[in-house]
């Protein structure tokens, strides 16, 4: 991914998020997409989310919607998944944490841990951009008290050998339903 197709891209993302004006600095989110899409291979590659809900939810002042978190994190997920599925992504699992383990003092506690694969860097860019016209990131910021977003490249992926039991069950059941 070229430098000026990203610059190209962020420029869209900030227009239709309606925040057009020039400033001497590049916002911090805009400053993450562009150090993400440094290492553009255009291989999948996959986001682990950690997730810290609010107690309430905290909406701009005058909002109409309610003060549940996790009602407001719903309706940005049901914004944004269509989008997802739409550039190629998926979501791979979304849990609930259920304990701590190795867990040393002093480090974040979360509440939530979601895993999304993306076909490319490429893709979630532009998925992006479609995202900041629908001004739905409200509800995400509203739901958080905090977040960690870090990408991940599998060293192997256990969901390939699921297809290929599959393909060999299904091959076996035609043969025998022709025999």
């Amino acid at each position: 991914m070229s430098q000026a197709e990203v610059d190209v891209l962020l420029l869209e993302m900030q227009r239709r998020a309606g925040k057009q004006e020039q400033v001497e600095t590049e916002s911090p989110i805009l400053q993450q997409f562009r150090e993400l899409t440094k290492n553009e291979d255009g291989q999948e590659y996959y986001m682990v989310n950690l997730l810290k809900f609010r107690k309430k939810a905290l909406y701009p002042e005058g909002s109409t919607f309610g003060d549940d978190p996790l009602a407001a994190n719903d309706r940005y997920n049901r914004a944004v998944i269509p989008l997802l599925l739409k550039h190629g992504g998926h979501p791979v699992f979304d849990s609930l944490v259920q304990g701590r383990f190795i867990h040393p003092e002093a480090v974040d506690e979360w509440d939530h841990v979601a895993m999304v694969r993306y076909r490319s860097r490429r893709d979630m860019l532009k998925m992006a951009v479609e995202i900041a016209g629908l001004r739905v990131d409200v509800h995400k910021w509203a739901s958080l008290e905090k977040t960690q977003v870090f990408p991940v490249k599998p060293l192997f992926n256990l969901n390939l050998i699921r297809v290929m039991v599959a393909v060999v069950l299904i091959a076996v059941a035609m043969l025998i339903h022709l025999v």
